[in-house]
Formats: structure tokens, C-alpha cells, sequence
């Protein structure tokens, strides 16, 4: 079976762009599923329910969702039903969302999605390990992939995690730093992993904001808005092939489809 990962869609424009590329890039790609980390659409901080709901209209089958998952406050009365979207493992059980969705192919294969956040650089967490743990302990056995969205900030701690969970799952991808990584490769025990799998948005800018009102509040040291840029859309993610007998991966590559590719050609 074939995966398509889709790194973090930034902005309004970055969704317009995915929303547009994504419908032939499953067909081009005989994509099984395709899964997509959207914490960042609205305004480059988290997601509204429209915004989720057109995702999935677009061909887009479970959304995962990283530090900025509460942001847009509407989403939470969302994340508390059972929209195929999940919060990272490692928070709180108290905090919205489920920590698990288990999405169905066309053909009826069944492949469990969980999200984990890293610690080293970011706000305290609990154990991402301990929660894989947990989470890989309740999963039922008649799954084809498994597939773990690892939201991080260093490449140590995502290389760690990967080797913790490799051969147990089908694919450790990484997303939240926006740059995509040139390790994808497949691990010791199967694993298909790359540290970042990049940014679904405006490459004109700054991990998707204008480099202006940045370069302007570290040289000034003045706050401003960071605006989300608008220029060169670019869809970032990795492909991956995953054998559904052992859910041992086969194969990883990078995808980037930029504004000149045929795939994003205006309808």
C-alpha cells in the first residue's frame, strides 16, 4: 500500500494550494491514504472547523495536529467527537482530542495514526516513549501500517524516537520545523523515517511568514505580527510504500510540488 504524508500546510494559501494538488497527486501516485499535519492554516497558527472539513473534502483521509492544536478554539469541540484527526499522545488525558484514529483505505485496510511531540526545545510534555508505549499496546492486530507523526524541534530527539519505534511501526515522520530534511531512509527494522518531511505553504519567507516583520523585530527588537507569506507555494511530504503483511516499510521518498509542477496547474 502507498502512503502520502503531507508536512505543515501553512496559511490560507498553503491550503488553497494543498486543496488543489492533492486530488491528482493521489491519482498520479495510485496514493492509498494520505495523511496531513494542518496545525497551522489559519493565519499560521492553528485550524478552524471549515478549514478541517475542506481537507478531508479535498482527498485528504486523517489530520495531525502539534503544539499549536488549540489555538483556534473552535476546534475543540471537534477534536472531542470522532473526526479522523488526533492530538499529540504524550499530552494530557485531559486535554481535547484522542490520542489515536484508526482510517480505513478504499480496499478496507486499516492503518492506525497516532501523533507524539518531542521535548528537547519545546514546552514540557510527557514521555513520548512511554506514551508509544501505551498507545502501540492497545492497538488492535488486524492493522496494515502503522504511522506515527513525530512533532519536534531537534534532530537528535527525532532520530531517538525513530530508533525507539523502529520496527514497530511502518513510518516515523517528522514535521514542526517547516524545512525538509534529505534522510529519508528506511531503518534496521523497517521503519520508514526522515527527520522533516518540510512545509505545505509559502516558501517566500520564514518557516512560511514574511522574512520582513521577522528581520524587523530581531534587529529592533520591537514586536510585530509575523504575517503568513504569500509566495512560492510549494506541497512538501514523503511517499511512502509499506508492505501490508508485516507493515514493514518498503520504500520512502520526498515530494515537492512547486507552482511550475503540472499538478498544481490552475483548473
Amino acid at each position: 500500500m502507498r502512503l502520502l504524508f503531507i508536512g505543515d500546510i501553512v496559511g490560507r494559501n498553503g491550503l488553497d494550494f494543498v486543496c488543489r494538488v492533492v486530488p491528482r497527486l493521489r491519482q498520479a501516485e495510485a496514493i492509498d491514504l494520505v495523511v496531513a499535519n494542518a496545525e497551522n492554516v489559519e493565519d499560521g497558527s492553528g485550524i478552524t472547523k471549515a478549514q478541517f472539513r475542506r481537507l478531508l473534502a479535498s482527498g485528504i483521509d486523517g489530520v495531525t495536529l502539534g503544539d499549536h492544536i488549540y489555538r483556534k478554539r473552535e476546534i475543540v469541540d471537534l477534536l472531542a467527537g470522532d473526526s479522523p484527526a488526533v492530538k499529540p499522545a504524550n499530552f494530557p488525558p485531559e486535554a481535547a482530542g484522542r490520542e489515536l484514529m484508526i482510517l480505513t483505505t478504499a480496499d478496507g485496510r486499516r492503518v492506525a495514526v497516532f501523533s507524539l511531540i518531542g521535548r528537547v526545545f519545546m514546552k514540557p510534555v510527557d514521555c513520548p516513549l512511554r506514551a508509544a508505549d501505551r498507545v502501540l499496546a492497545s492497538l488492535p492486530e488486524d492493522l496494515s501500517a502503522i504511522v506515527v507523526d513525530l512533532h519536534a524541534e531537534a534532530t537528535s530527539d527525532k532520530q531517538l524516537i525513530g530508533r525507539y519505534l523502529d520496527g514497530r511501526v511502518s513510518a516515523v515522520l517528522g514535521t514542526h520545523t517547516h524545512v525538509p530534511t534529505a534522510d529519508e531512509q528506511i531503518l534496521p527494522g523497517g521503519t520508514a523515517f526522515q527527520c522533516d518531511v518540510g512545509m505545505t505553504g509559502p516558501y517566500d519567507g520564514i518557516i512560511g511568514r514574511r522574512y520582513e516583520r521577522i528581520l524587523e523585530t530581531t534587529y529592533s527588537f520591537m514586536p510585530t505580527t509575523f504575517l503568513v507569506a504569500t509566495a512560492d507555494l510549494r506541497l512538501s511530504g514523503a511517499i511512502v510504500d509499506i508492505d501490508p503483511s508485516d507493515r514493514r516499510a518498503t520504500a520512502i521518498r520526498r515530494v515537492l510540488i512547486d507552482e511550475k509542477h503540472p499538478l498544481a496547474a490552475e483548473a
